[in-house]
């Protein structure tokens, strides 16, 4: 009867750019593996400064073995994959340094990777970073929030959760 007297449940969840950089959607980025959603929804960055940050509180997955992606999973169960540029693989590691291992807690903003990102632009590959929701069906929506400049921390993807 008096329902209106309780809060409202906050149910939504927001991702932090890990990236001082641009936003950009992911139907922007040259990969059909992440322009297609078929690792999950989320935004991608160019990233303008070298250092790469946890989106969320959570803990980490993985860390690659060549250093060029982080998945981690956020306190409430949202699975996050952070990738840094396009083939960046094929670089095997090179100028790419890891400031957190598997296991690891992170706080929002916490650094995970730095990056020379004027030596992978030199051997030919794209920055664009990629952060993504991998269990994305398990949400009602996941909207990036792209078109803007960024800070680290900064809402960029927004996760509705299912009610």
């Amino acid at each position: 009867m008096f329902n209106f007297f309780k809060k409202k449940q906050n149910n939504t969840y927001m991702l932090g750019a890990v990236a001082k950089g641009k936003a950009v959607e992911l139907k922007e980025v040259n990969d059909p593996t992440f322009n297609s959603g078929m690792l999950g929804q989320g935004v991608a960055i160019v990233p303008s400064e070298g250092k790469i940050y946890a989106p969320a509180d959570g803990e980490i997955a993985m860390v690659f073995e060549t250093l060029h992606a982080v998945s981690m999973t956020a306190d409430n169960g949202v699975e996050i994959l952070v990738h840094v540029g396009l083939d960046t693989v094929e670089l095997k590691g090179e100028g790419f340094e890891a400031h957190v291992q598997a296991g690891d807690k992170v706080k929002k903003g916490d650094l995970m990777l730095s990056v020379d990102l004027d030596a992978v632009r030199a051997a030919g590959y794209d920055i664009v970073t990629p952060i993504l929701v991998c269990n994305t069906d398990e949400y009602a929506a996941v909207e990036g929030l792209a078109g803007k400049d960024v800070v680290p921390g900064e809402d960029v993807v927004k996760i509705q959760m299912k009610n």
